[in-house]
């Protein structure tokens, strides 16, 4: 019979583990970050000429149709110039709700109780 050693120690093993442990949380924070651009507010574009502008909003017209975009601005809206009607501008936005009203839902039609036919009920 050929002798075990006692000592089962191999160095090579602890020198991965904290290889592996770095790797986990690189990969933990970077799924974290990521998982919070996913979950962040939706940005929107629209980019076209200028058909109205003012101190409030400011009017963009999108493609062939002339589709119209009114999106409010006030003071702290970013502008990287003087923009005048006919320029072409891209306006980055975020759709914001102002108030959500709850209204009772309609019973589906599924729903109702129907009366159990004779035909139905299982015979003793």
């Amino acid at each position: 019979m050929s002798q075990k050693p006692l000592n089962r120690f191999r160095p090579s093993r602890l020198i991965d583990q904290p290889m592996k442990i770095k790797t986990f949380s690189l990969i933990a924070a970077a799924s974290l970050a990521l998982s919070s651009v996913a979950f962040g507010v939706q940005d929107y574009q629209v980019t076209g000429p200028v058909a109205e502008i003012n101190d409030s909003m400011i009017v963009v017209e999108k493609g062939a149709k002339k589709e119209r975009f009114e999106l409010a601005r006030d003071s702290s809206t970013k502008m990287s110039g003087d923009v005048k009607v006919g320029d072409k501008v891209t306006v980055h936005y975020t759709m914001t709700a102002k108030d959500v009203e709850v209204k009772a839902a309609k019973a589906e039609k599924g729903t109702k109780k129907e009366k159990a036919s004779p035909a139905a009920s299982p015979k003793p």
